[in-house]
């Protein structure tokens, strides 16, 4: 599971002291096979050592790139295998392709005339070098990056079993709800005299809402068909109170149904736009349930806020940011133009 430390910013390495004592390190054996090869003398060592930190340099930070490449595109904890598989092979070719230009153009520049015109041999023993400290520095890099993801890793495993029991303690203060429970069997006495076959319609959907919500807990995603299929209850609830006042507009591209979603997302979507804003047959609240061409669920509504604010603790809208966190999937949006308060949500 993708978690939410998973980001290109978090993977790149905090190796400015590694690059300042690896890049002389990497260089020296490298001075050390001139020096043996044509003899000691103080411009060789000054040329392949001043040379060498130049190239090196270049070759690493190129590597680096490469090593953001692969984090990037396997980036998870569990598919650390395909991870280093990728950038050792790059590493491989990177240094096969880079090597031997670097080696002959020390070779060109070379003001001694110590060093000979590099021979097969030559080549091929640098790019073994290379390569081979290339490698124990990449090890070094995987390494890190594999305990910073495994302490993460843990981290996360804590905010989601955190979350959970947040969530849990949400679900069941809603099922408990006095307020919302009151209300709906207030509305169900005054449908028993005044509309019998209305007031059975109406218990029967309050038997769904409170099921859905009992069962809301069981998986950590629900399709949105299900969604919709509880919503259209629990709206059913609400307009039976608000009458013609409320309305829902659903319009859902067809074969997105079996996306998901954190379930009970658009019920408290639906309950904070009820809650916050002025239900009147005279303004009206119309709630729309849209998908845009990105296949993302659209909920949004008209803004008449109360003039006195509706009792909140920021539950609702911190509730589902967490859940789509926890999942590592994109954090949905929010935005309010002051006509319109609407939030975007992937689907899954």
């Amino acid at each position: 599971m993708r978690t939410i430390h998973d980001s290109p910013e978090r993977a790149k390495p905090n190796d400015k002291w590694f690059r300042i004592i690896g890049v002389p390190l990497f260089v020296l054996p490298f001075v050390y096979y001139y020096v043996n090869k044509y003899g000691f003398s103080w411009a060789l060592v000054l040329l392949t050592f001043f040379w060498g930190v130049t190239s090196t340099v270049a070759t690493w930070e190129l590597l680096r790139w490469w090593v953001f490449r692969a984090r990037a595109r396997y980036m998870q904890i569990d598919r650390t295998g395909w991870r280093v598989l990728l950038t050792f092979i790059g590493y491989a070719l990177l240094i096969a392709i880079l090597q031997p230009i670097e080696t002959w153009s020390l070779s060109q520049i070379d003001p001694t005339g110590l060093i000979a015109t590099p021979t097969r041999q030559t080549y091929l023993t640098h790019i073994a070098m290379a390569i081979s400290f290339a490698f124990i520095v990449g090890g070094i890099y995987e390494v890190i990056y594999y305990l910073k993801l495994y302490r993460l890793a843990i981290t996360d495993a804590e905010a989601l079993k955190k979350a959970k029991m947040q969530t849990e303690l949400d679900a069941l203060r809603q099922q408990v709800n006095p307020h919302f429970l009151f209300n709906s069997l207030n509305s169900l006495t005054a449908l028993i005299s005044e509309d019998p076959q209305k007031a059975e319609l109406f218990s029967e959907e309050l038997s769904t809402v409170y099921r859905y919500l009992l069962r809301s807990n069981e998986t950590p995603l629900v399709p949105l068909a299900s969604e919709l299929d509880f919503i259209n209850s629990y709206y059913h609830l609400l307009k039976t109170r608000h009458g013609d006042a409320l309305t829902l507009i659903t319009a859902i591209q067809p074969g997105l149904e079996t996306r998901q979603l954190p379930p009970l997302t658009l019920q408290l979507l639906i309950e904070n736009a009820v809650k916050h804003n002025i239900i009147l047959p005279e303004q009206p609240l119309i709630i729309s349930l849209t998908t845009d061409a990105q296949q993302q669920l659209i909920v949004s509504n008209n803004l008449q806020r109360k003039l006195t604010r509706a009792l909140s603790n920021g539950v609702g809208l911190s509730n589902i940011l967490s859940k789509y966190q926890m999942l590592g999937q994109p954090t949905p949006t929010i935005e309010d133009d002051g006509h319109e308060f609407r939030v975007t949500l992937p689907l899954v």
